[in-house]
């Protein structure tokens, strides 16, 4: 029976507290048919018990009650962790101030003395359950945002996974993620990109080379040149990552940088041939901090690249390769402060 109270409805959920059925019987009179869903409790013991199980929005508690009254009830509400919040109103014919105090300092919310008046009655019930509606709302949304938040973070925790597992296969780019993330959201921040996309640009720049775990050690990891076939291979990866990441809903805002961060603002890059603006921001942005990077990078098959030969490089390819406006904000904003750390 309880468990159908609380499932009868939305409304607010009123546990009426009184020994005598006349008294409950008035109090049902008078909020039947205002918008709640009613219980009942005919002791203290009961009123317990229905609490612990129903959690109401408000509680009217009689004070004079056998075994256990409203004071000593309202006391065991306020010790117990699960219902220290519960609004209790006392309904009592004691209306001397040692009484009034006595409620208080059990933990009641408000104090109504009988006979009471009706109307007055129902707008303090109204009010109170208002506004344990609203804390209810709010911690609920704080528990949504909490538990979203957490969510996040294990989202982000199995993409490190992922990226320390390539990483580990291919130990001549260690770093080369890390490095590369915090350049891209370095740059798109310059480029005046939203905080709510940069989450996104985050993660697509941390598995821009997921891709790379599907294609062969003899591939991936030979020193020397590739021939044109082992090339046809490599050049898979963006579309290995697009297969892998795309059916998983959080990572699709983050696609653009793996699946496109091979395309050139010329049409002449991979995997789609893709041209100018069709090639997506976060793509053209982490393409320019791609290549610094990597020529700034030992290799076994070359040394590193000096920070003058490496902006002669992308200066020369901007308008073929690269974004024209993008390489301009990187040597503008980003490389500035490079300079100014010793990390150019």
């Amino acid at each position: 029976m309880i468990g159908e109270i609380a499932a009868m409805s939305d409304n607010p959920l009123l546990l009426i507290v009184d020994d005598d059925p006349a008294g409950r019987k008035t109090l049902e009179s008078l909020l039947l048919g205002q918008g709640y869903t009613l219980a009942f409790a005919s002791d203290g013991v009961e009123a317990l018990s229905m609490a612990t199980e129903l959690n109401p929005d408000l509680i009217l508690l009689d004070v004079m009650m056998p075994n256990l009254n409203g004071f000593e009830v309202c006391s065991l509400l306020r010790a117990n962790p699960l219902m220290n919040e519960v609004p209790v109103v006392m309904i009592t014919a004691l209306d001397d101030r040692a009484s009034r105090l006595h409620g208080i300092e059990a933990g009641a919310d408000d104090f109504v003395p009988k006979p009471f008046d009706r109307t007055e009655l129902r707008l303090r019930v109204r009010t109170i359950t208002r506004l344990n509606r609203y804390r209810k709302l709010r911690e609920e949304h704080a528990r949504l945002i909490a538990a979203h938040q957490e969510l996040e973070q294990t989202y982000d925790r199995t993409i490190e996974g992922w990226v320390n597992a390539l990483d580990l296969r291919d130990k001549e780019t260690e770093g080369h993620t890390q490095r590369v993330t915090a350049l891209t959201l370095q740059l798109a921040r310059a480029y005046g990109i939203g905080e709510d996309d940069l989450v996104h640009i985050k993660r697509g720049a941390l598995l821009h080379d997921i891709g790379k775990l599907g294609i062969p050690d003899q591939i991936l990891l030979k020193p020397g040149p590739l021939n044109a076939q082992e090339w046809m291979i490599m050049r898979r990866h963006p579309v290995y990552a697009y297969e892998w990441l795309q059916p998983i809903p959080y990572l699709q805002p983050a696609l653009s940088i793996p699946y496109c961060h091979h395309e050139c603002w010329d049409g002449n890059g991979y995997p789609r041939g893709l041209a100018g603006e069709s090639i997506p921001i976060a793509a053209r942005i982490f393409a320019v901090v791609d290549v610094w990077d990597a020529l700034r990078s030992e290799r076994s098959y070359r040394k590193s690249w000096s920070s003058e030969q490496t902006t002669q490089h992308i200066k020369s390819l901007s308008g073929t390769h690269f974004d024209p406006q993008v390489v301009a904000c990187f040597f503008s904003a980003v490389v500035p402060q490079l300079n100014a750390s010793g990390l150019a």
